[in-house]
Formats: structure tokens, C-alpha cells, sequence
């Protein structure tokens, strides 16, 4: 049977072909910007035929219908990223989390030690040999589809056909339902003030010829619009944003001094505007692998001159670092950050750099503080932190004894929480 064939043989309505999930099935469904909706919504349909359905997934974005109240019992989130889709419900005890490094989620089903039983996947139409794209989210996909018992794949002729180790064969999925509808998009706001500052002083640590990692939001955004030039930077990062695609359209990234994938732009994941989805179909410039190999820090210190620019949500004053709850309440997740500030610190030249406005709640309270709040988790620890940066200037904490990173903190913190930050220092004996 020629692939064609077999294509048409497997094609299905969303309802029939989520009709394979049953009570006590372990999913996994593609997350970001390739969530596959109208599988997502026929399963939401099944509610009360089903019961105890685990649903494995990293960030979702927008509405989730399968965590909203009333799904208690028949659907319940195992999220390895929490999201806004989630949060919520995670935080309600109505979802569970599972803190993992980002590039160690593939492990968890290639190993079974989270048994699949069915892979929902959003993928491009077929290119002529019956190779389906992943398109904007690699990740883990590769992974779970190769783990699951049944693969169910939404073709969408929206998503892009991004190249790369990110493609599964028609033979190797049991149902198809084409379904065409916009992929989500993510306009960042401008970026503030503040965030322009911390950009700012992050640019003088990125010199001409590294390999940067960076996410979206104001200040990977301002960082990216405020370098100039043919500085033949090169990208290696789990996250494309539409920042990166316009220093690229600048001439700002080149890839040309890269010591591993040479000219190329290597993501496991895409997350913007509809202009970067198009920017990204059969783009050779781009590749996408999976998130084992894109974010292994080995790998990622292969990369000479490695900069991996990173946010948090607090920094105490030795170090450790904050970046998946606020006190007890979880907001996201490990992700990718300790991956790429282990991989960047191995790096010869390599740069990890944690970057966060010095106050919140409109300078109200310090992000820079004594303690970290009760509750709140270490997500990057004290060890693996080297610079820090604030508006207010950087602090190069490695080789520093608690003395000497305590002086360096606040010396980039608020000038406001200087004194208290000073005096709690005191009171630990971190200063004398």
C-alpha cells in the first residue's frame, strides 16, 4: 500500500478517532501553539463516558476545556510545565505537576516510567514521500509517539513544515483528522522601561560570535532589538521567538561562528505571531530537534561562548534562585533553565545569566530578598548561578563566597530595599 492509501484508509472524524481513549488511559497531547484542538474539544465531548484519564503535557496556552471544573474524576492533568490553561487547577489540587528538567521529559516515556497509551499530535499536511511535520513543537512529541500505543495526529494545513529531526511517517500514526484552523499566537506588550534597562546591561555580557538561548517577553525582546550590526551571533534555544526571526532579518544573527550546527538555528519549540509561523515553513535556515538533544547541557556546552539569558521570580541573597511558584503557588515550571545555565557554564566562554526587574508590585517589593517565601521552590540553586542581572547592573556571583555574592546582590538591587537588604544580611551573620 503506497503511502497515499494508507493515508486516506486512516482518515477519521475527531470523534471517532478520540473514540480509542478509555477510562484509566495515560495521554499525551502537544502543548504551546500545537496543541491539537479539535482533538482536544471532541475529547472534552466524552466527558462522561470517561473516567480517570490521565493528560500529560507540557505549557498549554489559551482555554483548556479538559481542566475545567466539572472534569474532576474523568480528566486530570499531569503537567510538566503549568500554564495558564492549568494553573488553576494545579493550585486547586483538582491537577498534579511534575517538576522535571525540560530535557529529561522524553526519558520519562521512553523509559516507562510514564506508560503512554495514547499521543495526540498536531502535525503539517504530508510532504510528496508521507513525511508529517511536528512544525512549531518538537519537544517531547517525538518521544510520546513513539511510546504511546496509539498515535492520533490533527493535520493542519496552518502549521508550518519546519525542518529538522521533527517528523513522523503516515505509517506510524493509527488515525488522522484534518482539521484546519489558526495556530495560536502570542503578541508580547511592549517592554517596559525597566525591562530596556536590564537589556541593556545583558548586552555587554553577549559578545561577537556566541550562541545565545532566550525565551520571549520584554527583555529577550529588548535584548534582541538592541543589538546591532553583523555580530554573527548564532541561536541555539529550546524556544523561537519573534525576536530572534527579526535580528535575524537584520542581520544580527548569522550563525556563522557557531561551533556546532554551523549556520543553523537550532529550537525544540516556536511561540509568536502568524509572521514567524511562515518564517519558519521550509525554512533550511531552521531546524528543530527534540528537547533530549536540544536542551541536554552537554550538548548545549558544545556551543563555545554559550549565553543563556534566563528570568526568576526571586533571588535570594546567596544565590538561589526562584522561578516555578510564588511562595507555595506553583506558576510554570522548571522548563528549560537549568539546562541551559548548566550547559552555558560548561561552555568555553559561556555566560549563564539570570536576569529579573529588581522590585515588583510597582516597587513596592524587592525580587532581590533575604529569604526566599515559605513555600517557594529552588530552581536553579546557589551553585549553578553566576551572573545576575537587574536594571540596576550586574553581579558575577561564581567563586564568591556568601560575603562577597551578598555585597554583589545588593549592590544590583532596588535602592529602596538597599538598608533592609543590608541589615537582614546583618542578622545572618552574612555581613558583618
Amino acid at each position: 500500500m503506497s503511502w497515499v492509501d494508507d493515508y486516506r484508509t486512516k482518515l477519521e472524524s475527531a470523534e471517532a478517532a478520540v473514540g480509542r481513549v478509555n477510562s484509566g488511559d495515560r495521554v499525551y497531547y502537544g502543548g504551546n501553539a500545537a496543541i491539537p484542538q479539535a482533538l482536544v474539544r471532541a475529547l472534552a465531548q466524552r466527558r462522561e463516558e470517561l473516567h480517570n484519564v490521565q493528560l500529560n503535557h507540557v505549557l498549554l496556552i489559551g482555554e483548556d476545556p479538559l481542566s475545567a471544573p466539572g472534569m474532576e474524576g474523568h480528566f486530570r492533568h499531569n503537567s510538566l510545565f503549568v500554564g495558564p490553561a492549568d494553573r488553576k487547577a494545579v493550585n486547586d489540587g483538582r491537577a498534579d505537576y511534575v517538576p522535571i528538567f525540560l530535557h529529561q521529559i522524553p526519558r520519562l516515556f521512553r523509559d516507562g516510567i510514564v506508560p503512554l497509551d495514547v499521543a495526540m499530535l498536531q502535525v503539517s499536511p504530508p510532504d510528496e514521500h508521507g513525511f508529517l511535520s511536528l512544525g512549531v513543537e518538537t519537544l517531547a512529541s517525538v518521544a510520546a509517539s513513539q511510546a504511546a500505543k496509539i498515535v492520533i495526529v490533527q493535520v493542519n494545513e496552518r502549521m508550518p513544515r519546519v525542518l529538522g529531526d521533527c517528523f513522523l511517517h503516515v505509517s506510524r500514526v493509527n488515525a488522522i483528522v484534518e482539521a484546519t484552523e489558526p495556530l495560536p499566537e502570542l503578541h508580547p506588550a511592549p517592554a517596559t522601561e525597566v525591562e530596556q534597562a536590564i537589556a541593556r546591561n545583558v548586552i555587554q555580557l553577549i559578545q561577537p560570535g556566541s550562541t545565545v538561548q532566550m525565551g520571549i517577553g520584554g527583555i529577550p525582546d529588548s535584548i534582541y532589538e538592541g543589538m546591532e550590526g553583523n555580530l554573527e551571533l548564532g541561536v541555539h534555544t529550546e524556544m523561537m521567538s519573534d525576536g530572534a526571526m527579526r535580528a535575524v532579518e537584520r542581520g544580527v544573527i548569522t550563525g556563522t561562528r557557531k561551533s556546532q550546527h554551523q549556520g543553523k538555528i537550532i529550537v525544540t519549540f516556536a511561540l509568536g505571531t502568524a509572521q514567524l509561523y511562515d518564517f519558519l515553513d521550509n525554512n533550511p535556515l531552521i531546524e528543530a530537534h527534540p528537547v533530549s538533544y536540544v536542551n541536554d547541557p552537554e550538548i548545549v556546552a558544545r556551543n563555545d561562548n554559550m549565553v543563556a539569558v534566563n528570568s526568576a521570580i526571586e533571588v535570594d541573597l546567596t544565590g538561589q534562585v526562584c522561578s516555578d511558584s510564588i511562595g507555595a503557588y506553583i506558576y510554570s515550571g522548571f522548563g528549560g533553565q537549568v539546562d541551559f545555565i548548566r550547559g552555558a557554564a560548561r561552555s568555553k566562554g559561556g555566560r549563564p545569566i539570570i536576569a529579573l526587574p529588581s522590585s515588583a508590585k510597582n516597587g513596592l517589593m524587592s525580587r532581590i530578598v533575604p529569604y526566599l517565601k515559605e513555600g517557594a521552590g529552588v530552581v536553579t540553586s546557589r551553585a549553578d548561578v553566576h551572573y545576575v542581572v537587574t536594571e540596576h547592573g550586574a553581579a558575577n556571583l561564581f567563586g564568591k563566597n556568601l560575603r562577597e555574592r551578598v555585597e554583589a546582590l545588593i549592590g544590583i538591587a532596588d535602592p529602596r530595599f538597599q538598608e533592609d537588604l543590608e541589615a537582614a544580611a546583618k542578622e545572618r551573620k552574612l555581613l558583618t
